[in-house]
């Protein structure tokens, strides 16, 4: 169990999560020396204010939180979690009203995460007892999946690049019995990738393929893609400064395809589980691709390159289309794939793309329900001529300001025709500031969605 789990009922401190309607009640049910310290410190219940309590003898024995009133505003499930960086260290218990316990008691983990692999550790932290009820083991698989994606995007390129990213996958593999195959450098050539092999060619650091398979063959066939690129710095299309700060994370949609494998090995789904990663760095050098080039893809698709810093989708086509020739019966995948997706709908709120009309619905509303929201786009066929070429079957770019995520949404499509329902998300990998469940720096989108759709499709073995 997660070192911050102990087991329910065990002897804690509570955490009274109390909205202000409720307040009164719960104050006048105080003790008068707690009573009285929550008035001097002003308690009042607002949503987020917290005050810690001490008896007689100046012993903490409870903490208040204010809440959001059950209502038609949307409550974050993750709100009781945002104590678990600021209480003392301890044994705590959420008491009072938590709407979901599970997703409180996750809150809490997700915002305890801490990534200290370039400063020196900070001392222990507040433990959570277990909601009665709560599977502490669910807990554990979801938060270190996360945390392991969180820890991916968070680390510098200088430290994380393919090879790196194709480490992390064979550790993975060999810790959940899978088996774990890579196509390295101009190997990949050989291959029929050619357009994995374009994107990471200019660097140093050789592109790959990685490739895992795990669980029984005649169970149904789930496929998961996760763009891998380590850094880019746009190519010849090269990006700004600013542009450019963030770039570690664009390989955010690969971290999020690891750590939506883990839940699924983890927890024994009945799955045909592969997860394909392209791993590159999009350098500069003399042997990158240029704007104007024709690039040919494992599909066959000719594709001219409009620009060079759009190459997550070019990686991502031949991913997809190899993952395709099994005509897997759900395909999805991760990708930190454009700015247009953010302008939309800001960070927080991923927009994902599928044909298939029972699938996004089930995304949507499993994606609400665990408090992992993505949001629906259209796949707008009329859009699919902006990527018209002249030269080529298809451009990269539509070259326009327009329905940027749709359009690139679009090019994968092309890529994908024998799966039984695809789905695209296009992430953000990042929270720009701290909120509970969600600290600031490296995030994990749309995989714990993607493992409870999963385990709501093919069960457990």
């Amino acid at each position: 169990m997660h070192p911050l789990l102990l087991p329910a009922g065990t002897p804690a401190i509570p955490v009274h999560c109390v909205a202000r309607a409720d307040w009164p009640a719960l104050r006048d049910g105080l003790a008068p020396v707690p009573r009285s310290f929550a008035q001097a410190q002003g308690f009042e219940a607002r949503p987020g204010q917290h005050a810690l309590l001490p008896d007689a003898a100046g012993a903490l024995v409870a903490v208040l939180l204010g809440v959001d009133p059950a209502g038609p505003r949307r409550r974050d499930p993750f709100a009781p979690g945002r104590l678990a960086t600021t209480l003392p260290p301890g044994d705590y218990a959420l008491a009072g009203d938590l709407g979901d316990p599970a997703l409180a008691a996750l809150g809490w983990l997700l915002t305890a995460y801490r990534f200290e692999r370039y400063r020196k550790p900070k001392p222990a932290q507040a433990r959570l007892a277990l909601p009665e009820g709560v599977d502490g083991d669910e807990l554990t698989r979801l938060a270190e999946a996360t945390a392991l994606a969180r820890d991916l995007v968070n680390t510098s390129a200088a430290d994380l690049g393919p090879a790196e990213i194709e480490a992390a996958i064979r550790a993975l593999g060999e810790a959940c019995g899978a088996e774990v195959a890579s196509t390295v450098g101009d190997d990949l050539l050989a291959a029929n990738l050619p357009m994995i092999h374009a994107v990471g060619r200019a660097s140093p650091r050789a592109p790959r393929l990685i490739d895992l398979r795990w669980g029984a063959p005649e169970h149904p066939r789930l496929t998961l893609v996760g763009k891998g690129v380590a850094f880019d710095t746009g190519g010849l299309n090269l990006k700004t400064d600013a542009g450019m700060l963030l770039m570690k994370k664009d390989m955010g949609g690969a971290a999020a395809a690891i750590a939506a494998a883990r839940m699924i090995m983890q927890a024994g789904l009945k799955v045909r589980l592969r997860l394909l990663v392209p791993a590159v760095e999009n350098a500069v050098s003399g042997s990158s691709f240029r704007p104007g080039d024709v690039l040919r893809s494992r599909k066959g698709l000719t594709v001219e390159i409009g620009n060079t810093d759009a190459e997550g989708r070019l990686i991502l086509a031949d991913a997809l289309a190899l993952a395709d020739e099994e005509a897997p019966e759900l395909l999805i995948d991760f990708a930190t794939l454009t700015g247009a997706a953010r302008v939309a709908l800001g960070p927080e709120l991923p927009p994902f793309y599928s044909h298939d009309d029972g699938l996004a619905a089930e995304i949507a509303r499993i994606g609400a329900a665990v408090n992992d929201p993505v949001w629906r786009m259209p796949l707008w066929p009329p859009y699919d001529a902006m990527l018209d070429s002249r030269i080529a079957d298809v451009n990269n770019v539509s070259g326009g300001a327009f329905a940027g995520s749709l359009t690139a949404a679009l090019f994968l499509n092309r890529f994908v025709e024998n799966s039984r329902s695809y789905a695209h998300f296009d992430i953000y990998g990042w929270n720009p500031s701290t909120k509970p469940g969600r600290p600031e720096g490296g995030e994990c989108q749309a995989a714990r969605l993607t493992y409870a759709l999963a385990k709501q499709l093919y069960g457990v073995r």
